[in-house]
């Protein structure tokens, strides 16, 4: 299997490239999120996932940002709800472009990160993955449940040992400002 995982932070990812690791898999990383805001923390995730990769020596393919997209992408759902249609809309932008990432550069299988935190639906992303793939019949989406056999635990251990930023809202400034305000 040629892998093409999409991540969306060195926390969620590390737990799972570890696995991947100790099962045999070597993936390629993709990192495709327009949902981040401010370009800062953008920047610091993206940084945070290169230096992590760098050092278990895995490529990463940057598709670069481009908010204004997935403003256009979410517009009309800013007010949703997490876990809501606006959060869908993001998820298929998102998988979308790995799918089509993948099948350009002949991976015949995408995974996603997204779907290891506890804070999002699993089954909202799993729907995502599958709508990303229909259109590149090349290309599966693995619908790996992340969250099963202590991942979620090693990632609190790994976040430490790595010392890794840790965010505390997805990345989307809807989600900060609903999620952040006291």
């Amino acid at each position: 299997m040629r892998l093409l995982l999409h991540c969306c932070c060195a926390p969620c990812s590390a737990p799972i490239l570890e696995w991947l690791a100790q099962n045999g898999y070597t993936p390629t990383l993709f990192f495709y999120n327009p949902n981040i805001y401010p370009f800062d923390e953008y920047e610091t995730r993206k940084g945070e996932l290169v230096r992590y990769a760098a050092k278990l020596g895995l490529d990463v393919i940057d598709a670069d940002y481009n908010h204004s997209l997935w403003l256009d992408h979410v517009c009309g759902h800013e007010a949703d709800k997490e876990r809501g249609a606006r959060c869908s809309l993001c998820f298929d932008l998102r998988l979308k472009r790995t799918a089509q990432e993948a099948a350009e550069r002949g991976f015949d299988t995408i995974a996603t990160t997204l779907a290891s935190s506890r804070w999002k639906d699993i089954e909202q992303i799993n729907a995502s993955g599958r709508r990303a793939v229909e259109q590149y019949p090349s290309v599966n989406f693995w619908d790996k449940n992340w969250r099963k056999g202590g991942l979620q635990q090693r990632r609190s251990q790994l976040l430490k040992e790595n010392g890794f930023y840790n965010q505390t809202y997805c990345g989307c400034e809807f989600s900060f400002r609903t999620e952040n305000v006291t």
